[in-house]
């Protein structure tokens, strides 16, 4: 005589309860693996900037001065530019071992000019923050005739100093100032008196609070429009250098004013810095304003503290 197996399964109640344990895993795990991620590209970020920072040295090496924030013929001290504009990232392309790259330049003609097509537009991760999730690689700079040509996005500026790069490319502050004799001006570690270790080179924007940054420099004749509507136009000088502000103003990381040429980043708390030592330092949000603006001198001569 055959016994009939009973067999065992789920009930609904049972598989309900499974799938709620499930989602409570998975809820507690999400941020740890976020969190985890994070830390992975802020790192990537930091390694980025170090090796911008070697590329620094290497050029002053060569050159016994850093590259300028951009080159650009000018009329009158801080007047407006009038190109060609290439910026201090593409500057140092042969430092960064882009040498075929930067061979493609003709440094004489400006960023927009048909023969700079192929070169303004070349995508190079060293000088993206794996945080960002811009919206595109590329974006199309205009000015008051209209459009004027497509460059790569990039998230990294030269600090240019305390006061408005727009207004000041010239007698800012900081390190990143504008060449307007494109004969290789740049300071050198001599002309730093408030010490490499205590002075911002390049720091971090990212593209929700300023959608317009590049790696190719200050495209001639752009104008950035503001995200407040109660500030101006930027000129083309922000899409590779920018500024403080003096301590009074409030302009540490990420701050919500909405300037579109202050430092700002999606790491949690706070934006990878690198200092002109070659060091690359993570600066909170909560920074006093006065170390902030500090920070951004060369020859202040503040006493810098920062934790």
């Amino acid at each position: 005589m055959h016994r009939k197996l009973s067999r065992s399964a789920f009930t609904l109640i049972e598989l309900l309860v499974v799938i709620a344990i499930i989602a409570i895993l998975i809820g507690l795990l999400l941020p740890a693996v976020q969190k985890v991620r994070e830390a992975a590209a802020r790192m990537k970020c930091s390694n980025n900037l170090k090796q911008i920072g070697t590329a620094f040295h290497n050029y002053h090496s060569s050159f016994e001065r850093f590259p300028p924030g951009f080159n650009s013929n000018a009329t009158t001290v801080d007047a407006v530019s009038q190109g060609p504009g290439w910026g201090w990232a593409a500057i140092i392309l042969p430092q960064m071992e882009q040498e075929n790259l930067f061979k493609q330049i003709n440094m004489t003609q400006g960023i927009e000019a048909s023969v700079h097509a192929n070169v303004r537009t070349q995508v190079l991760n060293i000088y993206r923050c794996p945080s960002d999730s811009p919206s595109g690689d590329r974006f199309t700079v205009s000015g008051d005739s209209g459009a004027i040509c497509e460059v790569a996005y990039a998230n990294y500026v030269g600090v240019g100093g305390t006061f408005e790069v727009s207004a000041f490319p010239d007698t800012n502050t900081g390190i990143m100032i504008r060449d307007k004799s494109r004969r290789g001006f740049g300071f050198r570690v001599a002309d730093i008196t408030d010490g490499t270790s205590n002075t911002m080179h390049v720091t971090e924007r990212q593209s929700k609070l300023s959608p317009q940054t590049t790696w190719v420099g200050a495209v001639t004749g752009t104008l950035v429009p503001p995200l407040n509507p109660a500030f101006e136009e930027e000129e083309s000088h922000i899409l590779c250098t920018t500024n403080t502000g003096v301590a009074a103003d409030g302009r540490t990381p990420n701050n919500p004013l909405g300037h579109v040429e202050d430092a700002s980043s999606f790491h949690t708390g706070g934006i990878n810095v690198l200092m002109a030592d070659g060091s690359v330092r993570f600066l909170r949000n909560t920074i006093p304003g006065p170390t902030w603006e500090a920070l951004g001198t060369r020859n202040g001569g503040e006493v810098v503290s920062v934790d």
